[in-house]
């Protein structure tokens, strides 16, 4: 992580769970870390919780990554005041539990819109910041099993994944078009696609509690392993699971 020493890092939903776990490990490498939630008072309760070493390192921005006019702001704020992005880790997602035939629409267009499309917002802003100081910077997708397999409920029980698989589905995808658009404007930088198991966060359901699951800090170190690879070397998709994961 020497390199990446006193760099600009921006993680998208940094106030809880997995964000807050990679927001501070971040911290601990001594770089720039810009979070980005729409709970401002759940980053300030976080900057709290921080030794004093670390945070005037951390710079908090509201932002809600499915309204690009936000992502625009925020990308704007970082480049006036720190000059431009050198990691992107794009962590902000929403999974509203329901059945695809019958939830609300509107929450099903909220699920595509964060987890695809702010994205999306973010992968854009990130790379122009990178290509215009030509620097061989990082993006990161924090991903899901769930875009590899979707499992089976047990009979009897009525699934409830819904347009959230589509949306993990996606981002493997999206891995992949971005190496190859990195690759065609001559570029340096890396993409990595983080899909974890099942994880202790608030996202999953209840019903879920009781297996085998990963803690943030699990998926915190991935990223930091990602981040330390050679500049030669891409680790272009990682699958993280539980020992004893039933999926």
């Amino acid at each position: 992580m020497e390199r990446w020493k006193n760099s600009c890092a921006v993680v998208t939903g940094a106030s809880a769970g997995i964000g807050a776990a990679i927001t501070k490990e971040l911290l601990k490498a001594d770089l720039q870390v810009i979070g980005l939630a729409r709970r401002v008072d759940r980053m300030e309760q976080l900057r709290s919780s921080l030794p004093n070493s670390l945070q005037s390192r951390l710079h908090v921005i509201k932002c809600d990554v499915a309204d690009i006019e936000s992502v625009n702001e925020a990308f704007d704020w970082i480049e006036e005041h720190l000059g431009g992005v050198d990691i992107l880790i794009n962590n902000a997602g929403v999974h509203i539990k329901g059945q695809l035939l019958t939830m609300n629409i509107n929450d099903l267009e909220r699920t595509l819109q964060t987890n695809v499309m702010g994205m999306v917002y973010c992968a854009r802003r990130a790379f122009n910041s990178m290509k215009t100081r030509n620097v061989n910077g990082h993006l990161i997708l924090v991903n899901s099993i769930i875009g590899h397999k979707i499992f089976n409920m047990e009979p009897g029980v009525m699934p409830f994944i819904n347009i959230y698989a589509m949306s993990k589905c996606a981002t493997v995808a999206m891995t992949e078009v971005l190496r190859q658009e990195f690759r065609e404007y001559q570029t340096n930088i890396k993409v990595t696609s983080i899909s974890p198991g099942l994880v202790n966060t608030d996202l999953p359901p209840e019903e879920y509690k009781a297996l085998p699951q990963l803690q943030s800090e699990d998926v915190s170190m991935a990223v930091l392993y990602c981040l330390s690879t050679p500049p030669h070397v891409q680790v272009h998709e990682l699958i993280i699971k539980p020992v004893g994961e039933t999926f």
